[in-house]
């Protein structure tokens, strides 16, 4: 069920690590996620969808799994949308979907191919989270975005207060991004035993 599977990827002591067990995943996924509430797509859509026109593109979902967020996105007005995630399994069960220009196999924290500006958004849920990615993710989200673009951000408590919201802050200052929103903190699988209290961002480039 997902808490065990939840386990492995919290515990992952390397990026492969991390990918190989969502590649271990990936067949039960959507199915074991539907079963815990999971939030994290629908929050990550609404928020888009209250800072970004509809019809801006492309956008990049930056951590896309089994394309959750990127079946939602093109209802609601966003048709051009990549996906991007560190497990190979997770992007070919996306892939079957049909619901995404291109896929990217990358590690956030990483050097990404794109070029600067690519994107009109990009939206990351479920990324920044335990045992996944830090602040180290956020350069290259950063750079990637178009000038006056967004990028919509799930961050878990536990990495919000441990640095995360602190980065934000001097970022901010540096003139590198602005804060629009942050959500009060919700539970992203409310139905399950581990509710991961996390909260929404939203950062305009």
């Amino acid at each position: 069920m997902a808490e065990s599977k939840l386990d492995a990827v919290y515990g992952a002591k390397s990026p492969a690590e991390l990918a190989s067990a969502y590649d271990e995943w990936s067949a039960s996924y959507d199915s074991d996620m539907g079963e815990v509430g999971y939030r994290h797509p629908a929050v990550g859509l609404a928020l888009l969808t209250r800072h970004l026109p509809a019809g801006s593109e492309p956008i990049l979902d930056a951590g896309a799994g089994t394309g959750l967020l990127g079946g939602l996105l093109g209802t609601v007005g966003y048709p051009v949308v990549d996906a991007l995630d560190a497990s190979p399994g997770m992007l070919e069960i996306a892939r079957s979907k049909n619901v995404y220009r291109e896929f990217h196999h990358a590690f956030l924290g990483e050097r990404l191919t794109f070029e600067d500006g690519t994107y009109a958004a990009v939206v990351s849920t479920g990324v920044f989270t335990t045992g996944h990615v830090g602040v180290e993710g956020l350069t290259e989200l950063f750079r990637v975005v178009r000038p006056g673009g967004v990028i919509v951000l799930s961050v878990k408590m536990t990495v919000w207060d441990s640095g995360f919201a602190d980065y934000l802050a001097q970022a901010e200052a540096g003139a590198q991004v602005r804060t629009l929103e942050v959500t009060p903190s919700y539970a992203s699988m409310p139905a399950g035993a581990v509710t991961s209290p996390c909260v929404g961002v939203v950062l305009r480039r």
